[in-house]
C-alpha cells in the first residue's frame, strides 16, 4: 500500500512529487501517456522564475524528474485507466496489467490542447504551431501571426500577440465573434487585428527547415482557398482536461476540468486531490500548476497525518 500516488508527470506532478518525497512519504509517480506533459513539446521557456537565460522544456521537465528522484521518488511510466475507491477509503488503480494501492491520490494529468487534426500538425507545434499566447508571444516579433479561434481566449490571446506581432490575423468559422461585447469590441478596434472571416486552416505550409511559413485558408461560403504568410499559428479552440478516467469520483464542470474545494485541491472524494492544468481553465501556464502540485502534496500529508 502507497502513502500517496502521483498521477501525471508534469510541472504539478513532479512539484507534488518533490514535496511528497521531502515528506518522507516515498510517492510512486505514474507518467501518464505523455510523460513530462506539455512543456516536452515547446522549445525555450522564458517566464519559469529561475531561468533568467530561458530553458528548453524538455530540459525543465528533466530537472524536475531528477530533483523529484533525488528525494526518492519512485516513476512507473505507465497511464492510468480506472480508480476505484474501497470502503476503507484507499484507492484501487488500473494501468494496464498492473494495478496500485494507495492512501491518497493526487491527480495532475494535465488537458491537452484541442487541434485542427490536419497533416503534419504534431510535428509543428513548437515549430510555429502552439496554443499559448503567453508562453511563446515574445518570440514572433515583428511578424505577422494568427490566431485560431472567436471566444474569448482567441480574443485574448489576439489582444496580448499584439505586444510583439507586426500583425496579427483573427481566423473564425463565422462572421461574427463568439466571445463577449467588452472583448470582441476591443479586439475589432485594435488596428493591429485583421479578422479573417467565414474561414478555417485547412493547411499549414512549412519552409525548408519545417518551420511555420505560412497557412492555406478556405473561405466556407465561397469554396476559395488562399495563401496567408504567417510565422506562427495559435490555436485557441479550447482544451480537452484528461480526466475521462475518475469517472463519478469527482465533480467537473461541463468542460471535464475537475472542481476542488475553494481555495484548495480537495476534490469530493477524500484522499483525492487534483492539480495543475486538470482543475485549472483559466490560467494553464507552468508555474500555477507547479504552485497547484505543492499545495495538493501539502493536503494530502495533512490527511495522511490526521488518518
Amino acid at each position: 500500500m502507497e502513502n500517496v500516488i502521483i498521477i501525471g508527470s508534469g510541472c504539478a506532478g513532479y512539484t507534488a512529487a518533490i514535496y511528497t518525497a521531502r515528506a518522507n512519504l516515498k510517492p510512486l509517480l505514474l507518467s501518464g501517456t505523455q510523460p513530462g506533459g506539455q512543456l516536452t513539446t515547446t522549445t525555450e521557456i522564458e517566464n519559469f522564475p529561475g531561468y533568467p537565460d530561458g530553458i528548453m522544456g524538455p530540459d525543465l521537465m528533466m530537472k524536475m524528474q531528477a530533483q523529484a528522484e533525488k528525494f526518492g521518488t519512485r516513476i512507473a511510466w505507465l497511464g492510468v485507466e480506472s480508480i476505484v475507491h474501497r470502503a476503507d477509503g484507499s484507492f484501487l488503480l488500473k494501468a494496464g496489467a498492473e494495478s496500485f494501492e494507495s492512501q491518497t491520490v493526487i491527480v495532475a494529468t494535465g488537458a491537452a490542447p484541442r487541434h485542427l487534426g490536419l497533416p503534419g500538425e504534431q510535428k509543428l507545434i513548437g515549430h510555429g504551431l502552439t496554443s499559448c499566447a503567453t508562453c511563446d508571444g515574445a518570440f514572433y516579433r515583428n511578424v505577422p501571426v494568427a490566431v485560431i479561434g472567436g471566444g474569448d481566449s482567441a480574443c485574448e490571446e489576439a489582444d496580448f500577440l499584439t505586444r510583439f506581432a507586426s500583425k496579427v490575423y483573427l481566423i473564425h468559422r463565422r462572421d461574427q465573434l463568439r466571445a463577449s461585447k467588452i472583448m470582441a469590441d476591443r479586439v475589432l478596434a485594435n488596428p493591429k487585428i485583421e479578422p479573417i472571416w467565414n474561414s478555417t486552416v485547412c493547411e499549414y505550409l512549412t519552409d525548408d527547415s519545417g518551420e511555420m511559413r505560412a497557412m492555406k485558408l478556405k473561405n466556407l461560403l465561397t469554396g476559395v482557398e488562399q495563401e496567408c504568410a504567417v510565422a506562427c499559428v495559435f490555436v485557441a479552440i479550447g482544451h480537452v482536461p484528461n480526466s475521462s478516467f475518475l469517472g463519478d469520483l469527482v465533480d467537473m464542470d461541463a468542460n471535464g476540468y475537475l472542481l476542488q474545494h475553494p481555495g484548495r485541491t480537495a476534490t469530493k472524494t477524500p484522499g483525492l486531490f487534483a492539480a495543475g492544468d486538470v482543475a485549472d481553465p483559466y490560467y494553464r501556464q507552468a508555474i500555477t500548476a507547479a504552485g497547484q502540485g505543492c499545495a495538493a502534496a501539502l493536503e494530502a500529508e495533512r490527511f495522511l497525518s490526521g488518518h
